[in-house]
């Protein structure tokens, strides 16, 4: 019953015309506390401290972003009696921009007239994908060697990112930047339907980007593509914050509000709504297309991420490898910080600290997963100084 009365409160935002205008308050814990504001500013923002203590990780993951230069693959073949949609590379946007990508993989799939699907992967990818195929009348069933909690998208920092590490610039074709957006936008709209659930699956949050020197942009080797432009309008503008307006101890720092996933509430409510719409989930592991034979469904949407590139054989996926220490869960900590090279996000789950690196180079093309502890600490470490008592 209470997956059915998420349901409706669901369906009740999707018929509001209010759905805006969240507040964000802080907890009771403060950094900064009894500071007084500068002549002619707002007071500093009552924070709670987060609690930057290496025995207070819980938990490191590694995740490998699926890296594809020219963009996510989202074209369709026949692989014997089968047409496969493909919707994978997304690199580091796959939570961003999953709804976008499974309105076009779902179109491609049920065009034919087929209304009995398979769905290939149990992520990010592979649960959109299933419910926007569902909403559209198929019957779906997903075939996944593991689901949420155990898949890969479940290691994400769960920020809204649509263009992290999306493509090159220079090795997409002329339309990707326009369907980047499109994806983009549709996501977005579909992200705030879920707003307001009691068990906050998608919430908005401020983050804090905090520098001893005056900001500059990072360094970029690789060619990343940045699109946010174009949709800057979807979120509030960063601003630079005068001292009095924050709590930190250092001179230049920006603030900026966007959507976060709670990966955990997510994931749980995506899975959750996919069976009571009738889905089907089969314990399953694929080694070669060919196996696909075995499906009784005719068509098929690969939404396989990284597990693409040993499937598929598909070489063009390269691994952009992310860790991330999770601290214990601390409810009054509801914003993120970035400090020399190291972000966090509070999570309900956890607060996420990751080291993001001098430059968007950083972890690419390294596939290994194995957690390393001294950067989990040294990371927590650095972030730790930010909430040093100060005399």
């Amino acid at each position: 019953m209470e997956s059915l009365s998420r349901a409706d409160r669901r369906l009740f935002l999707q018929r509001s015309a209010a759905i805006g205008g969240l507040g964000l308050l802080g907890g009771c814990a403060t950094v900064g506390e009894g500071a007084s504001a500068a002549p002619g500013f707002r007071a500093p923002p009552q924070l709670a401290p987060i609690d930057a203590k290496a025995d207070r990780i819980m938990g490191v993951t590694v995740c490998l972003r699926p890296f594809r230069a020219a963009g996510p693959r989202m074209d369709a073949e026949t692989v014997g009696d089968k047409l496969v949609v493909h919707n994978y590379g997304h690199g580091g946007s796959g939570w961003s921009l999953g709804w976008g990508s499974a309105l076009i993989a779902v179109k491609t799939a049920l065009a034919g007239g087929e209304r009995d699907i398979a769905v290939i992967g149990c992520g990010a990818l592979g649960l959109t994908a299933a419910t926007v195929a569902q909403r559209a009348g198929a019957r779906v069933t997903i075939y996944a060697k593991e689901r949420l909690p155990d898949a890969r998208s479940a290691r994400a920092t769960g920020v809204w990112s649509p263009d992290s590490r999306i493509a090159l610039a220079g090795s997409v074709d002329a339309a990707f930047p326009a369907l980047w957006e499109d994806m983009a936008r549709r996501s977005f709209r579909m992200h705030q339907q879920y707003l307001g659930l009691a068990d906050a699956p998608v919430e908005w949050t401020t983050r804090y980007m905090i520098s001893n020197t005056p900001p500059a942009q990072a360094p970029d080797p690789m060619g990343f593509a940045h699109y946010g432009s174009r949709v800057a309008d979807l979120t509030p503008r960063a601003i630079a914050l005068e001292p009095g307006e924050h709590p930190f101890p250092a001179p230049y720092v920006r603030r900026a509000t966007f959507p976060m996933f709670n990966l955990a509430a997510y994931g749980h409510t995506l899975m959750n709504d996919f069976l009571i719409g009738g889905g089907r989930f089969e314990l399953m592991e694929f080694q070669t297309p060919a196996q696909l034979s075995a499906l009784k469904q005719k068509v098929v949407i690969n939404c396989t991420g990284y597990g693409a590139r040993d499937l598929w054989k598909d070489e063009s996926i390269v691994p952009v490898r992310g860790q991330i220490a999770w601290l214990i869960p601390q409810p009054e900590v509801n914003y993120g910080v970035t400090y020399q090279g190291v972000a966090t996000v509070g999570r309900r789950d956890g607060i996420g600290v990751q080291v993001m690196g001098p430059d968007e180079s950083h972890g690419y093309n390294d596939a290994n997963e194995a957690p390393d502890r001294v950067e989990a600490e040294t990371a927590v470490a650095t972030i730790a100084t930010l909430f040093r008592k100060r005399s």
